[in-house]
């Protein structure tokens, strides 16, 4: 059985409709340069607050991927 080894980066993600969709937004873009991407964790949620009005949402996450040998 092999060990593996993983390495964690932390990101965050905005969007102006939900937190799924901020989340997505910071994996899609994770994506385009990390490879064996498993898993993520949610480690903090914000938004901004425009005229009594929650406007965007942001949403910090670390995702874990698989080191290659």
């Amino acid at each position: 059985m092999d060990n593996r080894v993983y390495k964690i980066i932390e990101l965050t993600g905005t969007s102006l409709t939900s937190i799924e969709d901020a989340i997505q937004s910071a994996v899609k873009k994770a994506g385009q340069t990390v490879r064996n991407m498993g898993w993520f964790e949610v480690v903090e949620t914000r938004g901004r607050i425009i005229e009594d009005a929650a406007i965007e949402w942001q949403v910090t996450i670390k995702i874990g991927f698989t080191v290659e040998d």
